[in-house]
């Protein structure tokens, strides 16, 4: 099964942890099941999450949907960087 792995630094890890949470529904239906969230040690401005997927094309045309609308809306705006794995 693929796994995406996604980096995000500025947000506090309470922050995210709670989005990730909130959206856990919004994920699922989207064949997107969160198993892991951790600060990263050496560097406590990021933060790393890991989704379980079931298709790697699925999830990006996903992503970039929501990517480019989040852009549109603020062209600075902070987004994860992702790590798709097989």
């Amino acid at each position: 099964m693929p796994y995406l792995l996604a980096t995000l630094r500025n947000v506090p890890f309470e922050t995210i942890k709670g989005v990730l949470e909130n959206d856990r529904a919004f994920h699922a239906s989207e064949e997107m099941f969160l198993e892991h969230i951790w600060q990263n040690v050496d560097n406590e401005n990021e933060v790393l999450f890991l989704f379980k997927i079931n298709s790697i094309e699925k999830t990006k045309k996903l992503i970039e949907k929501l990517h480019t609308k989040a852009l549109e809306q603020d062209p600075k705006a902070n987004l994860p960087t992702m790590i798709y794995l097989q």
